[in-house]
């Protein structure tokens, strides 16, 4: 008597290669949709299934279970659905209806760059209120992105503007974006030069405090905010852009590596391992990283180099160093973003590039001054470099993935970006839409 049986689905590789049609670069994509196809075959020797409903039979030669099947019935049965470990050659199918992935109208609806990079590193995105309150750019995060930054939600500033106020606001609904969707976020940041809670420096009469002072207001900030996100947030970037663009000498003096910033002049650099001292004992798990910009600039990367050097053979726990990448599409080549990965590699196991985006004129780096574009379309000449510059890049990124963690973009699309729409500096447009250069970078031919 031939009975219904129930066997678990799970299709190995090899079979649904066959089933699913594999973009032409990069790597596999695996479609959720589920259809029946028939496969008339052995597992010995797999032919392309033709396409009907229909039921099977099986000879399971005396066997009840192999590795990933479970049939209830084991000799002859007729099984309406059945999933194969073509590693084991003992069932004998034959014209089988199997449910298996199938390709989409569109094989790409639901593959993003997060899945294009799945076995190098996460893909990220800084988010502002707006990317987290549209229903289609909500949608657009979901599919691209499996990691997410406050762009400035979370910065001393903004949380913590005086002394016993706190704006949660803002921050948790982002971070609650990404609690209700499973995404894990890069914490930005702990101790910046900017956008800080600047209160943190005087007393109620305006008059600068000790370091002594400083130190505990910075301790219980950043306790207070690791504490708050640290089921969502993987790593901090605990202090941003602490480093000169340009070695600073006062006559008869000595230059000094450090930006000439409040917390430099009241602290020395001390104030960079305390910071991470705090960071460590709020979230002893979370990867705690140094950011800063223009770090392929061969003076500036060895100022990095040295400071987070120093830093780590005296115990303060820098985990990694976070490589901004406010890029331009003819800089920097890929022979010194090379260079810069591989010198940091010899001191930390973490490298995240932490704000990426590629401009369309010469400047590079964080400075807050910065040209805002002509007010006109991206011409195709100017997509077609900035494709190839991104290619490059990411060519390089894709080598280095033993120990780069994740790639963010610093925004989602040309109309969030800091440096302004006109500057055409992400893979998607001012409409949301991707560019060029988005397929570039899933291109890995390059």
């Amino acid at each position: 008597m031939r009975k219904t049986a129930t066997v678990l689905l799970a299709l190995c590789a090899s079979l649904t290669a066959w089933a699913i049609e594999m973009p032409k670069a990069g790597p596999q994509y695996m479609p959720e949709v589920m259809e029946p196809i028939v496969a008339p075959f052995d597992v010995s020797g797999i032919h392309k299934p033709e396409f009907a409903s229909r039921s099977v039979t099986v000879n399971s030669a005396g066997h009840d279970r192999t590795d990933g099947i479970d049939i209830e019935s084991t000799t002859n049965s007729l099984i309406e659905y059945c999933s194969l470990d073509c590693g084991d050659d003992c069932y004998t199918i034959k014209n089988a209806t199997i449910w298996a992935p199938q390709q989409p109208a569109d094989a790409r609806a639901s593959f993003g760059l997060k899945d294009a990079y799945k076995d190098y590193f996460t893909i990220g995105v800084s988010l502002n209120q707006r990317n987290v309150s549209d229903d289609a750019q909500k949608a657009l995060v979901l599919k691209e992105f499996n990691s997410v930054t406050a762009e400035n939600d979370m910065k001393p500033g903004e949380l913590h503007p005086k002394e016993g106020v706190w704006n949660w606001e803002r921050a948790d609904k982002i971070a609650n974006f990404c609690r209700k969707n499973g995404i894990k976020m890069r914490g930005h940041c702990l101790c910046w030069h900017a956008q800080f809670a600047d209160w943190m420096f005087t007393d109620k009469n305006g008059n600068e405090v000790k370091k002594e002072v400083f130190y505990e207001r910075l301790r219980e900030h950043i306790h207070t905010v690791v504490n708050r996100y640290k089921d969502v947030v993987y790593c901090w970037d605990v202090v941003n852009e602490a480093i000169a663009d340009d070695e600073q000498a006062q006559p008869g003096q000595e230059p000094c590596p450090y930006r000439q910033s409040r917390h430099f002049m009241l602290c020395g650099d001390e104030f960079i391992a305390k910071a991470f001292e705090f960071a460590r004992e709020a979230d002893p798990s979370a990867t705690l990283i140094y950011n800063d910009y223009s770090t392929v600039s061969l003076g500036k990367r060895e100022r990095i180099y040295n400071m987070v050097k120093k830093m780590k053979d005296a115990g303060v726990p820098i985990d990694g160093i976070g490589m901004q990448g406010h890029y331009n599409i003819y800089y920097p080549d890929a022979d010194l973003l090379d260079q810069a990965i591989t010198r940091f590699k010899h001191l930390v196991n973490h490298i995240h590039i932490t704000e990426l985006d590629l401009r369309m004129n010469s400047e590079s780096g964080g400075q807050l001054m910065f040209s805002h574009g002509e007010a006109k379309p991206q011409s195709e000449h100017m997509q077609q470099q900035q494709s190839e510059q991104y290619g490059r890049i990411f060519s390089v990124l894709r080598k280095h993935a033993d120990v780069i963690d994740n790639v963010t973009f610093w925004n989602l699309s040309d109309r969030d970006s800091w440096l302004g729409v006109n500057n055409h500096a992400l893979p998607f447009d001012e409409q949301y839409r991707p560019k060029p250069c988005y397929h570039a970078i899933c291109d890995f031919t390059f």
